[in-house]
């Protein structure tokens, strides 16, 4: 009796091998995202005089480098789909001379590798309808964040709940940065360290769906080299999902405010939302309209 020998195993891949093909591939992306951008572009879009011999639509490499101010020979390596390095300062120059919206922005970042330095720029929560609700909202504070915890838009109430957000670079406009780092926001953040714990635990949940995406982990890396306390509860493995519970603010201007909160979900569970908070008591919700009559007679602008 005759028996046929078992199949060959299949040769496996060195992992290096598949960082190198997987490196190629999205340097290809990138190279075909980054010419179909720059097609669809008029030279008038731009400023640019339209010029009479243009074989191709849209603009050529040189004027995409020249907005951008980058090197023309390196900017066509980068189509090319050379390897070559993309900062994020380089990659925020690209997508602003190629007029990207906040979903081809982030494609843009996610291709090139890096972390993109004005994260707030990404995520619903900008449009007209949008501002205007949180201004309807006032005197309750309200603010949408997308899953980074970004603040992307903010009424005036939420914008002087614990600080003068305004105040503050855009790149620190961010809820676990400042919980764990800004001073005044962590005096004045009642309950601060079961706060925090829970706030570490629920990044830890909601970076498990981004965990290749460079601007959590530009976030994260941020986060481990500035904070101590993030540290410890990074490590800790805590994983903890969206749920309500009051939250209390010492307000430099009137006081104590108890909140409890509610989030509207404006894409998948986890994803941007906004997040309202509704007066605990009597008492805050005397002092909220004390606080909006502050910043209203301060003629600070509405939702931000």
């Amino acid at each position: 009796m005759t028996t046929t020998p078992p199949p060959a195993p299949a040769a496996r891949v060195p992992e290096a091998a598949r960082d190198t093909e997987s490196g190629e591939s999205r340097r290809r992306e990138l190279a075909h995202f980054l010419r179909s951008r720059r097609e669809r572009i008029a030279p008038e879009q731009v400023g640019l005089p339209p010029g009479r011999r243009r074989r191709t639509p849209g603009l050529r490499r040189e004027e995409v480098a020249q907005l951008a101010a980058v090197g023309v020979t390196w900017y066509t390596w980068l189509e090319q789909a050379r390897d070559i390095q993309v900062s994020g300062q380089v990659a925020d120059a690209i997508a602003r001379a190629l007029m990207l919206d906040a979903g081809e922005r982030s494609h843009l970042f996610t291709l090139a590798g890096t972390a993109d330095p004005h994260p707030h720029l990404e995520g619903p929560g900008m449009s007209p309808a949008m501002r205007a609700m949180l201004d309807q909202l006032e005197p309750l504070p309200a603010a949408v964040f997308n899953s980074r915890y970004d603040i992307v838009a903010y009424n005036r109430t939420y914008a002087r709940l614990v600080t003068d957000l305004d105040a503050l670079p855009a790149e620190d406009r961010n809820v676990m940065w400042l919980a764990f780092t800004h001073p005044l926001w962590r005096e004045r953040m009642l309950d601060r360290e079961e706060n925090t714990r829970l706030m570490a635990g629920k990044f830890r949940a909601s970076m498990a769906q981004h965990l290749g995406e460079p601007g959590w982990k530009g976030l994260l890396r941020r986060l481990q080299q500035n904070s101590a306390e993030f540290r410890q509860a990074w490590e800790r493995h805590d994983v903890v999902r969206p749920g309500s519970h009051v939250k209390r603010y010492l307000n430099p201007e009137v006081g104590l405010l108890a909140f409890d909160f509610s989030h509207l979900w404006l894409g998948p569970q986890d994803g941007p939302r906004m997040t309202v908070y509704a007066p605990a008591d009597a008492q805050t919700r005397e002092r909220l309209a004390r606080l909006l009559r502050i910043v209203t007679a301060e003629g600070t602008p509405a939702a931000v």
